[in-house]
C-alpha cells in the first residue's frame, strides 16, 4: 500500500531519529520566541501531521512497532479539528490538561529511552518535567544539535527578511526611552545587571517597532538584552534594519546581527541576569549558565506595563473598533441578503469580510485566521476553513464568524453568530443562544473590587449555561494587544482549573479583554458572542475601596432572531437596548442606503 504524504514524512523522521541514536523526539508548535503564532519556517508540526491549529505538541517514538508509537496533544479548543486533520492511524489523540507529553512519555517510552528535543523550541520548565518523567523509566531527555524535522523538510521556507517598522509615538503613547528607563529602574531595584527579552510582542512594545515576519501578528524576528543602565542590544537580521529604524532607536540601542545572539548571552558572564521561564526557551538558560552568568527567573518586566494600555492606546483602539465595526456590520448586511440564497461558502464569506475591512482603510493584516463556520463546522471552536473543508451556508442554519483586524491604532477581535434565513430558528438553538447572551451580558455588566481576578469572574459567563447542564471548553476572555498579539497576557478570564496562565492576574484599569462565552453541539452548530472590553474605574456612592467595571469597545449588532426574550431579565433587556443604541450612534453615520436601514432595524429595541 502506498504511503500518504504525512505517513511518508513520519517514516522519514523515524529514519532520521534512528540515525541519530534517538528513541523519540518531541515537536511543539513553537519558535525560538515561544510565540503563539509562528512563521511558516517554524510550522514543523503542521508539516509533519497536517494539523492547522495554533497550539499542540507531537511525540514520535522511533520504533513504529510500539503501540502507540506517536501521539498528538491538543486542548479542548481543537478536540474536533485534530480528528478531522490528523490521521488516527499515525497519531493517537491526547487531550491536555488531562495528560501531557511528559506524562505520556512516562507511560509509553521504552525503558532507558533517549528522547530528543530542540532546546530552542521548548521552555526550561517543560524540559525539566519531561526529563524527570523519563528518569522514572531509566531514560533521559537530550537536546539535539539541530532539529531532525528540518533535516528532512526539503522545501522548508526561510525566515522572513522583511524590514522592521517604526511604530508611531502618537499611537504608542509612550517613548521607547521611557519604557527602557522603567525596565532599568526595575533591574536596579532587583540588583540585576540585565534582562533577556525574547517574546516578540514584548520587544515590539519596548522598542516601539513592528514588523511583518509572522502572519497575523505585527512583529519582527529579534532578541533584546536590556541593561540596568538603560541601554539595550537588539539582535536582528541585518537586512531588516533600515535608516529609519536606526534613527528611531538612537545611540542607546546597539543593533547587532541576530546571528550574534548566543555571543551576546555569553558576554553576560559574571552578570546577574533576569530571564522569564514562561517566555524564554531552555537553550537560553543553558547558554547563560555555561557562560557563568547568575540567572534569576523573573517575569518579563514589559508584560504587565504592555497589558495596561495608556490613554493613547485606549483611544486608538476605540478608533480602530469604530472602523472595524462598520466593516463587520456591512458584512452582516451583505450576508443577510446573500446567505439565504444557498450560494455563499465559508471561504467566500471570510474573503468578503476581509474585503469590507480592506475597504475601510489602514488594515495591515487580519489579527488571526478568520473562523468561518457553517452548521457543524461552527461547533469546532477554533475551526480554520480551507478549500477542502469549506461548506456552503445552508438556508435555515447557524453560521459563526470569529474574526479581527490589525490596524496601526488597534487590534480587533469579534465573534457573531447569525441565523441564515428565511425560516425561523428552532426553540433549542434560541435557548442556547440566549443563555450564551445572558452570560455575555452578565460579564459586561460586572462590577468588582480592586484585586479581582479573571477566574473569579468566569462563573458569571457560564451560570445560565450551567443551569441547563451545558458548558464550553475554552476560556471566557483573553487579553488583547495594541497593534500586537490578539492573545496577550497576563490577564485572562477562565476557570481556575483551566491550567492556563493569567487566570490569577488581578484585573487592572487599562487592560483589554475579550468577553466570549459560547456553546457547541458537536456535528450540528456552534454559538459564540464576543466583544472586547476595557477595564475601567467605577464610581459607586458609598463604596468602600476601589471598584472596577468594563467599557464595551466592540459595536456591531447581535443577532436578534436568535434571542428568546422570555429568558431575559429586565436588566438584560435594558443592556441590550442601550448597547444597540450605542451601535447605531457609532456605526450608523458610517453606513448608507440599504445597509443603514438594515442597521437601524437590527438596533431597534427588543
Amino acid at each position: 500500500m502506498l504511503m500518504n504524504t504525512h505517513e511518508a514524512r513520519l517514516d522519514a523522521l523515524r529514519k532520521e531519529l534512528k540515525a541519530r541514536g534517538l528513541d523519540g523526539f518531541v515537536i511543539p508548535i513553537s519558535d525560538e520566541h515561544m510565540s503563539e503564532y509562528v512563521g511558516a519556517y517554524a510550522q514543523r508540526l503542521a508539516w509533519l501531521t497536517g494539523f492547522g491549529g495554533s497550539a499542540g505538541t507531537v511525540v514520535v517514538l522511533t520504533d513504529p512497532a510500539l503501540s502507540p508509537s506517536a501521539a498528538i496533544f491538543v486542548d479542548g479548543r481543537y478536540t474536533i479539528q485534530v480528528r478531522d486533520q490528523v490521521d488516527e492511524r499515525l497519531f493517537a489523540y491526547e487531550s491536555v490538561p488531562q495528560t501531557s507529553p511528559a506524562k505520556w512519555l512516562e507511560a509509553h517510552a521504552p525503558q532507558g529511552a533517549v528522547i530528543g528535543y530542540d532546546a530552542w523550541l521548548h521552555g526550561v520548565k517543560w524540559a525539566e518535567a519531561a526529563d524527570k518523567a523519563l528518569a522514572g523509566r531509566g531514560g533521559k531527555l537530550v537536546a539535539v544539535d539541530s532539529n531532525p524535522v528540518d533535516a528532512i523538510w526539503e522545501d522548508r521556507p526561510l525566515p522572513s527578511s522583511a524590514p522592521a517598522q517604526v511604530h508611531s509615538g502618537d499611537l504608542a503613547g509612550q517613548s521607547s526611552e521611557a519604557k527602557r528607563a522603567a525596565v532599568s529602574e526595575w533591574l536596579t531595584g532587583k540588583r540585576l545587571d540585565a534582562t533577556v527579552i525574547t517574546a516578540l510582542d514584548s520587544i515590539a512594545w519596548l522598542l516601539n517597532i513592528r514588523g511583518t515576519d509572522v502572519e497575523r501578528t505585527p512583529v519582527a524576528l529579534s532578541y533584546v538584552i536590556a541593561k540596568a543602565d538603560g541601554t539595550a542590544d537588539l539582535f536582528i537580521a541585518e537586512e531588516k534594519v533600515t535608516p529609519e529604524l536606526r534613527q528611531h532607536l538612537g545611540n542607546a540601542v546597539t543593533i547587532r546581527p541576530r546571528s550574534q545572539f548566543v555571543t551576546g548571552l555569553e558576554e553576560l558572564a559574571g552578570k546577574h541576569v533576569a530571564v522569564d521561564p514562561a517566555r524564554a526557551v531552555a537553550a537560553i538558560f543553558e547558554v547563560l549558565r555555561k557562560a557563568g552568568a547568575s540567572v534569576a527567573e523573573e517575569t518579563d518586566p514589559t508584560v504587565l506595563p504592555k497589558a495596561v494600555k495608556n490613554p493613547a492606546e485606549q483611544q486608538g483602539h476605540r478608533d480602530a473598533q469604530a472602523r472595524d465595526g462598520a466593516a463587520v456590520s456591512q458584512f452582516l448586511h451583505w450576508l443577510s441578503l446573500e446567505g439565504p440564497r444557498g450560494e455563499v461558502t465559508e471561504m467566500s464569506a471570510a474573503d468578503r469580510l476581509e474585503a469590507f475591512r480592506q475597504a475601510r482603510g489602514d488594515l495591515r493584516d487580519l489579527s488571526f485566521d478568520t473562523i468561518s463556520g457553517a452548521g457543524p463546522n461552527a461547533a469546532i471552536c477554533h475551526y480554520r476553513v480551507t478549500d477542502e473543508t469549506s461548506l456552503t451556508l445552508q438556508p435555515n442554519s447557524v453560521y459563526l464568524v470569529d474574526s479581527g483586524g490589525q490596524y496601526p491604532d488597534g487590534t480587533t477581535d469579534i465573534t457573531r453568530t447569525v441565523w441564515i434565513g428565511p425560516g425561523e430558528p428552532g426553540a433549542e438553538v434560541k435557548d442556547r443562544f440566549t443563555r450564551v447572551l445572558k452570560g455575555h451580558i452578565a460579564l459586561a455588566m460586572a462590577v468588582f473590587p480592586k484585586g479581582t481576578t479573571g477566574s473569579q469572574l468566569d462563573v458569571l459567563a457560564r451560570y445560565a449555561l450551567w443551569q441547563a447542564g451545558i458548558d464550553y471548553a475554552h476560556g471566557t476572555g483573553h487579553g488583547v494587544g495594541s497593534f500586537l498579539s490578539v492573545h496577550e497576557g497576563p490577564q485572562r478570564i477562565a476557570k481556575p482549573s483551566s491550567g492556563q496562565a493569567g487566570s490569577d492576574q488581578p484585573l487592572m484599569p487599562g487592560m483589554f479583554l475579550s468577553n466570549e462565552p459560547g456553546y457547541y453541539k458537536t456535528g450540528e452548530y456552534g454559538i459564540r458572542i464576543e466583544n472586547l472590553v476595557l477595564v475601567e474605574p467605577r464610581t459607586i456612592a458609598g463604596a468602600e475601596g476601589e471598584y472596577y467595571g468594563f467599557e464595551t469597545l466592540t459595536h456591531v449588532p447581535i443577532e436578534r432572531r436568535l434571542v428568546d426574550c422570555s429568558l431575559l431579565t429586565r436588566a438584560e433587556l435594558e443592556w441590550w437596548n442601550a448597547y444597540h443604541a450605542r451601535v447605531l450612534e457609532l456605526i450608523g453615520p458610517q453606513l448608507e442606503g440599504e445597509a443603514r436601514a438594515w442597521l437601524e432595524a437590527q438596533c431597534a429595541r427588543l
